[in-house]
């Protein structure tokens, strides 16, 4: 009887194992399949988002600069993905350990039957590629009409391949801030802020384009060549944000996660539509006339501001805080103006102003940081952005030149840097 009861307790423990183990790797696979769609459907999102920045540029600038922008940016998107895969990813994420950089060796893709983590290895540096694409398109808008295609793609290669990727490492890849408890969720500063540094210090070392602003202080209104292109770019964008900071929750297998990438969703688009908001009232105040290119800075500067924590603030604090965006936008740009620096499409105050505005503002909503830490990051990066950016922009001009000629700048640059138009039966200047 003893005999019979043994055999069948190791009968259903045989049969319970064997029921159980498959149900746990069909968990595993569940898990690793959603993780990776995120990090799949969030990535093609954000590389929309180049679409969204060559059509917002498109717009901004005057008709004669219109193919430039758009070569300038796919141009870059395709330097960003090669250096990305050669350099940056395992500079920004292989062995960084509380450091300040990883190593200097191109990404290898794991064999499938040995890419056994929570997601595809390959996803993972798709996702983060787009992202550091979109650094080098903040600075693509800002320096417009009067770089070279060159130089501009120089600097490209360096920040997508050496700039970006050390700061980054210093956060996202375990370094020394991630060790200070210092948090950017999506990157208001490792990728916003710091394609604004960068754009900055290109704009005071470039120059403003000839005829902006006179003697006596005067700015000189440059017109966009098309309004509908850069609110059809602005569209883009804010769709392709919700891949931005949706997708950085890293993961999708469990309904914690799925309740926190839906309510990331949420607080994107309250934040953008708070921005838009604020930014059409304050320029009716101060303008007595709503202006178009504020409310869609208004948006983008809304989605930049909650981007370094779009998870833990409530609705009201999202549009708040993106309101205070799309403020800082408005008064911003004229600013700008008094100190002669020619922003073409507004980037510094969207990304880097807005920027350091989101990041510094996460202790508002997330308890575990504090507004020093957060500081310190903040300037940590901007003074290692700004000092490397400087050093590169100013040796470039000193060496092959970074900026067209006069003449060339008045003929448009399409025609001088390119040989084409793209408006050819109707360019104006």
């Amino acid at each position: 009887m003893l005999k019979k009861l043994l055999l069948s307790a190791i009968g259903i423990s045989f049969l319970t194992y064997s029921m159980t183990e498959p149900a746990n790797a069909a968990a595993e696979d569940t898990v690793y399949v959603f993780n990776t769609l995120l990090f799949l459907i969030g990535g093609f999102l954000v590389m929309w988002m180049a679409a969204g920045f060559a059509m917002l540029e498109a717009g901004m600038v005057r008709s004669k600069s219109v193919a430039m922008q758009c070569t300038k940016n796919i141009a870059l998107y395709a330097i960003a993905g090669i250096v990305f895969w050669l350099v940056g990813y395992n500079l920004m994420y292989d062995g960084v350990d509380g450091g300040f950089f990883g190593s200097f060796t191109a990404f290898s893709v794991p064999d499938p039957s040995a890419d056994t983590g929570d997601y595809s290895a390959a996803s993972d540096w798709f996702f983060q590629m787009v992202f550091c694409a979109t650094t080098a398109s903040i600075v693509s808008g800002t320096l417009a009409e009067r770089i070279k295609l060159i130089p501009f793609l120089i600097f490209v290669v360096l920040l997508c391949g050496i700039i970006y990727p050390i700061q980054g490492a210093w956060q996202w890849g375990g370094g020394f801030l991630s060790e200070l408890g210092f948090s950017d969720f999506a990157g208001s500063t490792i990728v916003h802020s710091t394609g604004g540094w960068a754009a900055l210090m290109g704009a005071l070392i470039l120059g403003a384009r000839a005829g902006r602003y006179t003697s006596n202080g005067k700015v000189n209104p440059m017109p966009g060549s098309s309004m509908p292109l850069a609110t059809l770019g602005t569209f883009i964008l804010w769709l392709g944000w919700f891949g931005f900071n949706g997708g950085s929750q890293l993961a999708l297998g469990s309904l914690e996660d799925a309740s926190s990438v839906s309510k990331i969703f949420m607080n994107t688009n309250l934040a953008a539509a708070g921005g838009v908001v604020a930014a059409i009232i304050l320029s009716q105040i101060l303008y007595k006339k709503v202006d178009l290119t504020m409310a869609l800075n208004g948006a983008l500067a809304g989605l930049v501001s909650i981007t370094a924590e779009p998870l833990m603030p409530s609705p009201l604090s999202a549009i708040i805080i993106g309101g205070i965006g799309g403020i800082i936008v408005v008064l911003a740009v004229p600013m700008l103006d008094k100190f002669k620096i020619d922003d073409v499409v507004g980037a510094i105050p969207v990304h880097l102003l807005a920027g350091i505005w989101g990041t510094l503002v996460v202790p508002w909503s997330n308890p575990d940081t504090s507004i020093v830490t957060q500081f310190i990051g903040v300037i940590s990066i901007g003074i290692f952005v700004s000092a490397i950016s400087a050093v590169v922009w100013f040796v470039m001009k000193s060496t092959i030149g970074i900026r067209v000629s006069e003449e060339a700048e008045l003929n448009g640059v399409d025609k001088t840097e390119l040989g084409m138009d793209a408006y050819p039966d109707f360019t104006k200047s």
